[in-house]
C-alpha cells in the first residue's frame, strides 16, 4: 500500500501493517456502527487494489477493539489478500488505553522486524476515554514504530474529544471529523488509502513528513487530498449525529 522508491535501486518486498483501532463502547449504537462497518468493508476492495499496484511492500490489515477492556478481532496480521471485514457490534464504556496497550504489544522491533515499513494506525471514536490513556499512549509513543506510525484518527460526531487525538496523532491536521454517515465514508476512504504514497523529502508546504527509516526516503501524507466534513445548510438535525 506504500509505496517506498530508492533512485536506482529496487527494493525487496517489505511489510507494512495497517491496524483498525475502532472504538466499540455503548454510545456508539445505532447508526454510528452500522455506517463505520459499512464503510470499512466498502473500502477493503479499494486497499486490495493499491495493494495489488504496490509489489515493494506487503499490506497486513489487524483490527482491535475497545469498550470494556480491549481485544483483538485478528489475533494475528492478515495479508489483505485474505482479510475481510467482520461487523463490529458495541457494549460498554471506553477503555482506549487497554487499546494502546495492545498494541504497544505489537509495535516492537521483535513484532515488527526491522525491515518494515511504518506501520499505520487508524483510530475511530466517539467519545471520551474513561481510563488511564495518558500512561498507555506515553507508552506506545516510546516505542520504536510507535514513534514512527501514521497516526490518523477519525472522530465520529461532536462529542469527540479532540485533545487525545491530537495527543494521539501528534498533528491536529490528522484529527479528521465525521459528522455523519457520508463524512465517516470520506474519512475512512482517505485514512485507508493516504499512506499510499512515498515520495522524495518533503519540499512542499501541503506534505507533512511522517518518519524516515534508515536512508530511505521520508513517508509523507499528500495533505491536499484532506476530505472535508460536509458542510450542508440544508441538512436535516436528524442527518447529524
Amino acid at each position: 500500500m506504500i509505496a517506498l522508491r530508492r533512485p536506482g535501486a529496487e527494493l525487496a518486498t517489505r511489510p507494512l501493517h495497517f491496524f483498525w483501532v475502532v472504538d466499540c463502547s455503548y454510545s456508539m449504537k445505532g447508526e454510528k456502527i452500522g455506517a463505520l462497518n459499512n464503510a470499512i468493508q466498502s473500502v477493503v476492495p479499494e486497499m486490495k487494489a493499491a495493494a495489488d499496484d504496490n509489489p515493494s511492500a506487503q499490506l497486513y490489515v489487524r483490527t482491535l477493539k475497545f469498550s470494556s477492556g480491549a481485544s483483538w478481532i485478528t489475533p494475528n496480521p492478515v495479508k489483505i489478500e485474505d482479510f475481510f471485514w467482520k461487523d463490529l457490534s458495541v457494549d460498554g464504556i471506553t477503555d482506549m488505553g487497554k487499546a494502546f496497550d495492545l498494541l504497544s504489544g505489537q509495535l516492537t522491533i521483535e513484532q515488527m522486524g526491522e525491515k518494515a515499513l511504518p506501520p499505520v494506525l487508524v483510530l475511530l471514536t466517539d467519545g471520551y476515554p474513561t481510563d488511564d490513556y495518558k500512561s498507555y499512549l506515553s507508552k506506545m509513543l516510546k516505542l520504536p514504530w510507535g514513534k514512527k506510525a501514521v497516526r490518523i484518527a477519525i472522530a465520529i460526531g461532536n462529542d469527540c474529544d479532540e485533545t487525545v487525538l491530537e495527543e494521539f496523532t501528534g498533528n491536529c491536521e490528522l484529527v479528521l471529523k465525521a459528522n455523519n454517515s457520508s463524512d465517516l465514508v470520506k474519512m475512512i476512504k482517505w485514512a485507508s488509502t493516504a499512506a499510499s504514497t512515498v515520495s522524495a523529502p518533503a519540499s512542499r508546504p501541503e506534505q507533512v513528513d511522517i518518519s524516515t527509516v534508515g536512508s530511505s526516503a521520508p513517508l509523507v501524507l499528500n495533505m491536499n487530498t484532506l476530505p472535508d466534513s460536509t458542510d450542508d445548510d440544508d441538512m436535516s438535525a436528524s442527518d447529524v449525529w
